[in-house]
């Protein structure tokens, strides 16, 4: 239970040791509260970025990334990462303004429509990333499919043993395995982090509806 819990919970007792708040007492703490929470959710945000970044550079120097560059993917992969950093600014830039608009807040039903603004766009970001992750992996599996000589002999010799179907039946499986892993698993970072900070977020929303009655 955290101060604002403790200060509401003996608000109305009859008792002089308690201190009596008033509507812009308990306003101010929610507002501080969330502008706290919002600065965590973009502070994250950036901490992510970092970490995801890398992971990319440890990876870049390993067989299989190296023999991917091989392939020449870069009029495919270029694009598609400078579309990525671009939206991932935005959003960045976005947790940023619902912070500083948050703290700057002056009464509750603005700051229930940025709160109301701030889960929406969490929401929005976390959708971005997973749908990211998808586009990326079936560009990479369009990629190994199309140019990667060593594939492409074991299509060929799927093809002379009359398994085709079957070989990219499991190419296919693989590579929604993958996703399914990978999903699963940020989806449960996402839950850890974005979604307990959102819950909290909501606490405060439903306090201000409260104070709103």
């Amino acid at each position: 239970m955290d101060e604002l819990d403790l200060l509401k919970r003996d608000w109305n007792k009859d008792d002089d040791r308690y201190p009596k708040l008033t509507y812009n007492e308990i306003y101010k703490m929610i507002l501080k509260k969330s502008s706290s929470i919002v600065k965590w959710i973009f502070i994250i945000s950036l901490l992510e970025f970092v970490f995801w970044a890398g992971i990319s550079l440890l990876l870049k120097d390993t067989d299989s990334m190296q023999r991917f560059d091989e392939l020449e993917a870069d009029a495919i992969f270029t694009p598609l990462a400078v579309i990525g950093y671009i939206i991932l600014a935005f959003f960045f830039y976005l947790f940023f303004r619902n912070y500083k608009r948050i703290s700057s807040t002056d009464n509750a039903k603005v700051l229930m429509e940025n709160i109301l603004k701030t889960r929406k766009t969490v929401r929005r970001y976390v959708a971005f990333n997973l749908i990211y992750l998808v586009v990326v992996t079936f560009f990479v599996l369009y990629i190994e499919l199309d140019k990667d000589q060593l594939i492409k002999d074991q299509i060929a010799q799927a093809a002379a043993n009359g398994e085709v179907f079957k070989f990219y039946a499991g190419i296919i499986i693989l590579a929604f395995v993958f996703l399914a892993i990978a999903i699963s698993v940020l989806l449960f970072f996402y839950w850890l982090v974005y979604g307990l900070l959102l819950k909290r977020l909501n606490k405060n929303y439903k306090e201000l509806k409260k104070l709103e009655v």
